[in-house]
């Protein structure tokens, strides 16, 4: 389970060091790509393949604009020694990284968020939108 939230600076060369808690959960190479509020997304390959089976298993018109969001932007990336990633510049474009992010722990995968972004969000859920989502899903 990936938990937490996690500070860091994005290098000149666009590399990030991935949090060492989430490496070991999330194997040597894993998927980021885009994903929804303007962050990215990093699946650990197991997820990654749930996902799509989930995708092919339903019809492909159905689906089509969520592979092309998904798969289009999709890198494989593989920690180095010192737990760096590199960042594509279309993924950092897509999520506003400039120099500070923010990696959140979000169950079965991290998000990758900029950090003046992270807290905006985080400001803007109410807990009435909270009691609200819960509620919806009968938590």
């Amino acid at each position: 389970m990936l938990m937490g939230e996690y500070n860091y600076t994005i290098d000149d060369k666009g590399r990030l060091n991935f949090p060492a808690k989430f490496r070991e959960k999330m194997g040597t190479a894993f998927v980021v790509t885009r994903w929804l509020d303007d962050c990215l997304v990093a699946f650990p390959e197991t997820e990654w393949q749930r996902i799509t089976d989930i995708l092919r298993s339903k019809s492909m018109v159905k689906t089509r604009d969520i592979q092309r969001f998904l798969f289009a932007a999709a890198q494989e990336v593989a920690p180095d020694k010192q737990g760096r990633i590199l960042l594509e510049p279309a993924l950092r474009s897509h999520a506003g990284l400039q120099k500070e992010v923010t990696v959140i722990g979000v169950g079965s995968y991290a998000e990758i968020w900029d950090t003046a972004a992270w807290q905006k969000k985080q400001a803007s859920l109410s807990g009435a939108d909270i009691e609200a989502a819960m509620e919806e899903l009968d938590f």
